[in-house]
């Protein structure tokens, strides 16, 4: 990515229930960097894997959004409209001979696989690479990787670097269900917004050289990236719906902020314990320091 390209930046959850802490630390870390480079914020509700998504889930986080004081550049748009986008994207890749259909189940893979994926899976053998095996159909389409590094330069992480061939394998574009994979979604909708610069959490740290493999096969540029701390439970588990992280509460705004803030690493003075929304943002965009965010990728928070 060229340095002289403005900055866009973006929040993307996922609507499967309510914004929570960790949420909120992301959201913080992407608007404050954006805002305070005088950038633009864009707001995307990842809802491609529809049924997981919570009903009323993404007008209940916008919501939360506006009681927090973030406000957001453009429109939101929903990975479950675009369908078409992604659609076209596999198709150039299938004419390119870059993705290839798979007969493979859940259990065949597990039954046939040799090493675990860095991301806590297993890693594709590969078993339709080369052909579908006689008399099978196409269950879903996967994108051919090689195992030459794919790195980059994390703004926290510091270097990054993936075999995605003996790491992942050759991962899910379009799913058996015929759902279209996150991975395809979150690089296509990048690129149609012209993303410069991602700020997320750790998390999704080991899924950015898939993503950059993605871009490159399909001729995007790629963004800068910040993948911030995530905030765990006591038992070391990401806060998040599956481990019953408590959804943020809007009365309870501006003491949330500076607990994010704090989290963030920022030197907040004690005088903003009874500040407002608005003075904590003022504080906050005059004082943002992104030096002073903590490397690590995980951190423990206690549960309020």
């Amino acid at each position: 990515m060229s340095p002289t390209l403005p900055y866009r930046g973006r929040f993307a959850p996922s609507p499967t229930g309510p914004l929570h802490f960790g949420s909120l630390v992301a959201g913080v870390g992407s608007y404050l960097d954006a805002r305070t480079q005088g950038g633009e914020w864009l707001v995307r509700m990842e809802d491609v894997d529809t049924p997981r998504n919570v009903p009323g889930a993404a007008d209940a986080i916008l919501k939360t959004l506006e009681a927090f004081g973030f406000a957001w550049d453009g429109p939101v748009i929903y990975q479950s409209r675009r369908g078409d986008a992604y659609a076209e994207a596999l198709a150039r890749l299938q004419q390119a001979g870059l993705a290839y259909g798979c007969a493979c189940s859940r259990k065949e893979i597990a039954d046939s696989a040799t090493r675990p994926a860095i991301d806590g899976g297993l890693a594709y053998p590969g078993t339709c690479r080369m052909g579908l095996p006689d008399g099978r159909e196409v269950r879903a389409w996967r994108l051919r990787v090689n195992d030459e590094a794919t790195a980059f330069d994390d703004r926290l992480q510091g270097r990054v670097v993936q075999h995605l061939g003996s790491d992942v394998g050759d991962f899910i574009l379009r799913r058996a269900d015929g759902l279209f994979a996150y991975q395809l979604a979150v690089v296509v909708d990048d690129d149609f917004q012209g993303i410069s610069q991602i700020v997320r959490g750790a998390d999704l740290l080991a899924s950015t050289p898939r993503q950059i493999w993605l871009q490159r096969c399909l001729g995007f540029s790629t963004p800068t990236y910040a993948h911030l701390p995530v905030a765990a439970n006591a038992a070391g588990e990401k806060l998040s719906k599956q481990t019953l992280a408590r959804a943020l509460a809007t009365d309870q705004a501006a003491a949330e902020l500076l607990r994010a803030l704090k989290f963030l690493g920022q030197a907040v003075p004690g005088e903003l314990a009874s500040a407002t929304v608005a003075e904590v943002w003022a504080w906050a965009l005059a004082n943002w320091d992104f030096s002073a965010t903590p490397h690590g990728p995980l951190i423990i928070v206690p549960q309020a």
